[in-house]
């Protein structure tokens, strides 16, 4: 019983690591993102952090227009990385985890 207890405290430690260096290569994973008429580009990792704004000299003179550009792009873009850090940090975790019946927690 004990041995067992002992493994999975190891295999959950592992698994911990794991996603940490998961999270830490998401830090090198960029996502681009364009508007559809390719005037803002937004760059940011799949840890949601920006990297890179690019905006056309056209949007500078409208900030009303800007503000709607950079909403849009940025949503679009953080969805992107969100659904990519979800879907990896996921995987590592049900790799690691223990089979208990009853409990699956990443379907």
């Amino acid at each position: 019983m004990f041995g067992d207890l002992m493994g999975m405290m190891g295999k959950l430690k592992e698994t911990q690591e794991k996603v940490e260096a998961t999270k830490k290569r998401l830090d090198t994973v960029l996502i681009d993102e364009t508007s559809s008429d390719g005037l803002l580009k937004i760059t940011l990792t799949a840890n949601r952090k920006i990297k890179a704004i690019e905006i056309d000299q056209s949007l500078l003179e409208d900030n009303e227009q800007l503000e709607d550009y950079l909403i849009l792009t940025l949503n679009k873009a953080i969805e992107k990385a969100t659904n990519i850090n979800e879907a990896e940090i996921a995987a590592v975790a049900k790799e690691g985890m223990p089979n208990i019946p009853g409990l699956d927690m990443f379907k």
